[in-house]
């Protein structure tokens, strides 16, 4: 099934130093314009509102996926190990690189506003009539379909999904090399090349060697560290609650017929929820910050303000609570109506939290979401039985509750708020 280059191409890249694509499917996939697209959206979505050099692209991290699923399935070729099928190759790659293909404007927000699944996108821009299904139907007739499955972890083969999708797959490797590079910090800056070195295919999964296993140690704990210093920061966080603030106005007012003074198609029809594949390819960050700077001149003051707030960087503060009831989130949201601000877009609370490792339990079969260490005497073993770091932070669920608020119009509220309201937001 593969087709190799006449010339093999090479990427220049700061995280792996050279992304090699060999096959002429792979190179025709990365130059469709529905690959090309992932350049205009960042990885990080608003976080480069917090860190400036987390400009990097989905583009840039897709081609680190597919360079690490091509490195390891060298590796498993040329050790010429019985539970790998060479034939698997080339969908594995192409799934790794293709999977992060529907991923809309500012990533996992626009999601959350619209209730979307990127994989679902991702399934339907191979699936229906763009240039990438094109070129995999050169493949097979029902390579497209093979491909969308091993993205919707469906496909038969475990064993290529764990590579693209898993608790040690090359999504998650690639992203905490780098985001860890673009953000300037060094939780995530794991050992790649020995943890690559320790995994085998085995029994229809991808496994550890033992010996490798403190180099997964390593990966859980900057996995952990990444999630609470870049991905779960609170000035982050509040980039996302403004941008899911606009996205949700914006639909309000489409849904009452407001007279938009700029649309741009197809955002109306996005706000509606009715959006076709043509369409959705359409959306990229360059035009979403372009209706949102237009957005700043509305007459909808709700709208323009969140939207000069996004653009300018005048973000919402927050307060920390260790503990948040019910009875209490009704009581401050009852005061703020009652002091003239906003309660649905002026007060915001939120509660990050990761699972850094489910931990096996005995009685558990394994499943997909465990990482699986191979002996000497070729036994598996749940990471959690053997490491006692693993064990350590397996499920633990750390956060605090942040009460996000603009400063700016809480300040003229203040004095008519009750006092034990009033004393939450002055700390």
């Amino acid at each position: 099934m593969k087709q190799p280059l006449t010339e093999e191409k090479v990427f220049k890249d700061p995280v792996h130093n050279y992304i090699h694509v060999q096959d002429t499917i792979i190179w025709r996939l990365i130059n469709t314009k529905e690959f090309q697209r992932l350049r205009r959206i960042r990885q990080l979505g608003t976080s480069y509102l917090t860190f400036h050099g987390a400009e990097h692209s989905r583009f840039s991290h897709s081609l680190g996926v597919y360079e690490i699923t091509r490195r390891i399935i060298s590796q498993f070729e040329r050790s010429g190990y019985k539970d790998w099928m060479p034939e698997e190759s080339l969908l594995t790659l192409c799934a790794a690189l293709l999977h992060d293909l529907g991923h809309g404007p500012f990533s996992h927000s626009i999601e959350e506003a619209f209730e979307m699944d990127h994989e679902d996108w991702t399934c339907r821009i191979i699936l229906e009539d763009t240039e990438i299904t094109a070129i995999l139907r050169d493949v097979a007739e029902d390579f497209p379909k093979k491909v969308a499955s091993v993205i919707s972890k469906t496909y038969e083969h475990e064993i290529v999904v764990n590579l693209v999708s898993g608790p040690l797959d090359a999504d998650r490797m690639d992203y905490l090399l780098r985001d860890a590079y673009y953000t300037g910090v060094n939780y995530g800056t794991i050992d790649i090349d020995r943890i690559l070195r320790m995994l085998r295919p085995y029994d229809g999964r991808v496994v550890v060697k033992e010996s490798g296993m403190h180099a997964i140690e390593d990966y859980l704990m900057s996995r952990y560290q990444m999630y609470w210093q870049v991905y779960f920061h609170p000035v982050t966080r509040s980039s996302e609650i403004i941008l899911r603030q606009i996205l949700r106005r914006a639909k309000e007012l489409v849904q009452e017929d407001y007279a938009f003074r700029f649309m741009i198609e197809p955002l109306s029809d996005l706000f509606r929820g009715d959006v076709t594949v043509e369409q959705y390819l359409l959306l990229d960050e360059a035009l979403m910050q372009t209706a949102f700077m237009q957005w700043t001149l509305e007459s909808d003051e709700i709208l323009s303000d969140l939207c000069s707030r996004f653009i300018h960087r005048k973000l919402y503060k927050y307060v920390e609570m260790e503990h948040l009831d019910t009875e209490t989130i009704d009581e401050i949201r009852r005061s703020f109506a009652g002091a003239g601000l906003r309660a649905d877009y002026d007060l915001e609370i939120d509660f990050p939290t990761d699972l850094p490792y489910d931990v096996f339990r005995p009685g558990d079969a394994f499943d997909s979401k465990q990482i699986l260490l191979l002996d000497r005497h070729d036994k598996l073993r749940e990471i959690s039985e053997v490491s006692d770091i693993v064990r350590s932070i397996s499920g633990i669920h750390r956060g605090r509750y942040h009460l996000y608020f603009p400063q700016d119009r809480l300040q003229k509220a203040l004095p008519q708020l009750p006092p034990s309201i009033a004393d939450i937001f002055a700390k």
